[in-house]
């Protein structure tokens, strides 16, 4: 069994109450509970954690790059950070394990200032625009990465 660290980013906690034209209606239990299932199906276990603060999304993958790094790989929905956040940028530097990176909403079909990530230079996948179908998806890809 391999734990993946999956990371969601500010604002998501307000998903099925936020924008539900662009974020659909399910909630961020609903999403964690999809990846859950789909995690536990493949004989995986999920951490699910979101924070509205940069610093401790930085933390939390410092502890993920542990040398007793729990984890075997890292699926993060940044939210507006990807297009922020050199902070996540350099701590996801850190990391020996792959990384996917996933949102809601496609980005590149959005406003201008959502087309860069700076996650993307260092993802192994990138899903968007699947809704939290996506983040299960994610799992799937991940799992086939660290089996």
């Amino acid at each position: 069994m391999a734990r993946i660290l999956m990371l969601m980013g500010p604002n998501l906690n307000m998903l099925g109450q936020r924008e539900p034209e662009i974020y659909g209606t399910i909630t961020l239990e609903g999403t964690r509970q999809l990846c859950e299932s789909a995690a536990f199906a493949l004989g995986h276990e999920i951490d699910f954690r979101q924070s509205n603060h940069e610093g401790v999304l930085v933390d939390w993958i410092q502890e993920a790059a542990g040398k007793n790094a729990p984890f075997a790989g890292v699926i993060i929905n940044a939210a507006a950070y990807t297009h922020t956040s050199v902070a996540i940028h350099d701590a996801l530097k850190l990391l020996n394990v792959p990384i996917i990176e996933v949102h809601f909403s496609d980005p590149e079909i959005r406003e201008p200032f959502r087309h860069h990530s700076y996650i993307k230079p260092l993802a192994a996948a990138i899903i968007k625009g699947e809704g939290a179908e996506g983040h299960a998806r994610a799992v799937r890809t991940l799992s086939t990465m660290i089996a």
